[in-house]
This record gives structure tokens, sequence and C-alpha cells, in this order.
């Protein structure tokens, strides 16, 4: 395509969805919107005769991924384009992982109906070491998302490298590669120019940043979900107009959250964490709504969906294991799914006791303590308040028993040691003393 994509890109139909052809399964698999995808024989159309080019030629192809670390927790929603990547890796090439330590400040305006928050340096470069760390730095790859270890398959750049030190020249260089009408056929940028939202000079400048990123590592493909296809479009733009050849957009979808509708997001509360426990993460994702757990299978597994059970229980609980092996292994993944069975539905008494659950310390509460007081000292609820809705609304359990009265008070710690707080039907916490 000539011109630019960008504009285009923003509100086109997928040009990718059924082009798959020729591709193998790892990297077709959960595949939303591939571009270009034209001449199948034209390594600059199609993705395919890029790969075998490069299989000529002994030359890796460059994935990138950006991420901008503007919090401090990645969850399964993230997950899905490190898997991806980490699919490229497994085949062979190299993956490029820009963390946006310069763009993170700016913030990217895709899905806000308002201008982000600028983050400072200390805490975007704070929130980058927990994100690696979560990735997979300093594990062994067969247990990490990303593989950190073999030698060529993983550069981590930070776009602070080469985006800090641009002069002004350069800036207004990029600033001459698109046009306000180009940037107004982003979609969140259009809603929020009608509605009379203001829109700040500093957002436009965020794609423009974003796409001379594969300038700078000269991208062969780079991967992002749905709602990033301006950006990648943004990024093919910049590399034509710097005599580069353009890269591929590979895009997969958005994961929906644990109910099934929105997006998974941290402020919507409908989040599975990378690092939360396995009991958590395996009582989480068994209640995953019917409607959207082969998404599950498709984007957070390998496994074969026509080899699975019809039946949707059974496919739940699948999905649940399978996804719980992978961050904590196959004896943790087993142990979680039996202590789910003995705890979920009030299970009490022996089952709750022999259950491996996680512990939370009565050491901060003051005694005598009430109900709603004592889930938020230990950690369950935010605040008080939230506490007291969950408590009237049915939605805790002590040892398999309903607590009814949020004011129903406890003497000491010696009368809750070794129980088992639920709340809801997916979070468990074993009251400790210490």
């Amino acid at each position: 395509m000539s011109g630019s994509e960008a504009g285009r890109e923003a509100g086109s139909e997928k040009v990718g969805q059924g082009l798959a052809h020729g591709l193998p399964p790892w990297l077709s698999r959960g595949l939303d919107d591939l571009f270009p995808a034209g001449a199948a024989e034209d390594a600059d159309q199609a993705l395919a005769a890029r790969l075998e080019e490069a299989r000529r030629r002994g030359r890796p192809l460059r994935v990138k991924l950006g991420i901008d670390p503007t919090g401090s927790e990645i969850h399964l929603g993230h997950s899905i384009l490190f898997r991806k990547l980490r699919a490229f890796q497994d085949a062979g090439h190299t993956a490029v992982l820009i963390i946006g330590d310069f763009t993170a400040r700016i913030g990217d305006p895709t899905g806000k109906s308002a201008t982000r928050v600028q983050l400072g340096a200390a805490e975007v470069e704070a929130n980058a070491d927990t994100y690696l760390v979560q990735l997979g730095l300093g594990q062994d790859p067969a247990h990490a998302l990303l593989d950190f270890q073999t030698p060529g398959r993983l550069e981590v750049r930070r776009n602070g490298e080469w985006l800090a030190g641009m002069d002004l020249p350069a800036v207004i260089e990029l600033l001459g590669i698109s046009t306000v009408g180009q940037m107004l056929a982003k979609e969140d940028f259009a809603n929020r120019y009608g509605s009379g939202t203001p829109i700040s000079l500093h957002e436009f400048l965020y794609p423009l940043l974003q796409g001379y990123d594969s300038v700078q590592v000269q991208a062969d493909v780079e991967l992002g979900g749905t709602d990033q296809k301006f950006n990648v479009a943004m990024g093919r733009d910049l590399q034509r107009h710097f005599g580069h050849r353009p890269q591929f957009g590979l895009l997969l979808p958005i994961l929906p959250g644990l109910d099934g509708v929105q997006k998974m997001s941290k402020s919507l509360g409908n989040t599975v964490g990378l690092r939360e426990d396995p009991l958590s993460m395996y009582s989480k994702l068994e209640k995953v709504p019917d409607a959207v757990v082969n998404d599950y299978l498709t984007l957070l597994t390998e496994l074969d969906l026509e080899a699975l059970p019809a039946n949707p229980r059974q496919r739940q609980q699948a999905m649940a294991l399978e996804v719980t092996r992978q961050r904590h292994g196959v004896a943790a993944a087993a142990q979680a799914q039996l202590d789910a069975a003995r705890l979920v539905g009030g299970a009490s008494g022996s089952g709750a006791a022999d259950a491996e659950v996680p512990e939370a310390s009565l050491a901060a509460v003051n005694f005598p303590a009430k109900a709603f007081y004592l889930l938020s000292a230990v950690g369950l609820c935010a605040t008080s308040s939230e506490a007291r809705r969950q408590i009237t609304g049915g939605g805790v359990r002590l040892d398999g028993e309903k607590l009814a009265d949020p004011n129903q008070e406890f003497a000491d710690a010696a009368a809750l040691a070794g129980k088992v707080v639920q709340l809801g039907r997916k979070t468990f916490r074993r009251l400790v003393v210490g």
C-alpha cells in the first residue's frame, strides 16, 4: 500500500481475516488481522513469503512488540501478545521487546476518552523492572513467557535510547509525515473531537514516536492488539519514509475479562494476574462464562479444541488447568484443581483443612475485630465499605459458613487461626497468626 496507511487502517475492516494461507499453525492460531495480505509470492505483501525468504537467507525475522510500563502487573490479557512473541522465538526468530520508557511518559491515547496523566521517569522504570521479571528475566525459559537465555532470541530495548535525544528538526520531520486529518481518522481521536473533549497536541506525537521505534529497530513484523492497528500502520508509513522495508502488522484479539463481556482490565476488576497463586488463578478461570471459554483456549493454550470434551464444564476445567500449569507447573495446577473442588460451593471441615490455600496474616488486626474490618485489615477488601457490601451481599464465607452480619465480632486471633475465608467463588485465604 502506498501513501499513509495509518489514516486508512484506522477505520478499515480487517484485511487479513481468512488470509492465513501458507502460515504455520503456531503463527496462524488466534490471528485476527494481518496486513498487508497481498500476492502470495511477494515477500513484501505476504508474511508466508517473508518467512520463506528468511529461511533461505538464514536471517531470522525481527519481531517487534512494544510495551509501555504504565502499571506494575501483567495479566493474562497482556500475555496473548507475549505468547505469540515467544512462538516466533521458538521458531528461531528474534524478538525485539521495546520498553516504552519514553512513550509511557506520554501515554497511549488508544481506548482513552481523555488525556492520560503523564508518569514520571522513576515510576516508569520501576514498572519496567517488574514487567521483565514477570516475563521471565532470570528464569528457566521452559517456565517463562519469554526466552531470555537463548542467544539471538531476544533484544530488550528502551525507546528512550533514540527518542530522548531527538532535536526539534527531527521532531518536525516526524510531524510532517502525517496530517491532522489522518490523526482524526483514529477512532479515539475522532470520538473525542466530535464530543468536544480536549485532545492535547502531545497525544498526536504518540503514534508517530511508536512508529519511529519500528524504524530504529528495523522491524520485519510488529505484534499488537486489534486496537493498535493505527499505531502499527503508522510504523509502516515511517519505515517507508525513511527508506526501510515496511513491516507486517500482525494483530491478535483483545481477551474478554472474567465477566465474559468487557476486555480484561485491572480497572474493571476482571483480570487474572500472572503472579496470582495457583488456587486463585484456577478458581477464577474455571468460572469463565461458557461463551468465551473457546477464546481462552485458543489464545492462552495450545490445546486442540476439537479433541476436548463438548461438555462446557469440562472445557472450562481443561482450560483452567492448562493455563495454571503453564504458570505454576503440573503439580501445583493439579493441587489447585483439587483444592478448588474442596473449597468451592461451601465445602468445609476436612476438605477446607486439607486444602493448600494462600495465607493471610492476622498480625495487623486489632482485636476484638468486627467482620467488615477484618476483611479490609487482612487485604481481602480494599476498604471497609467494600467489605460491608460483600458481607451483606452474601459473598463471604468462613470455613464454609456464610457470614451474614458485617458487625459480627471476633474476640482474638486464636478464634480465627487456620480458618479459610472465601470471598465470592474465586478468592480464598487461610487466616494465620504470624
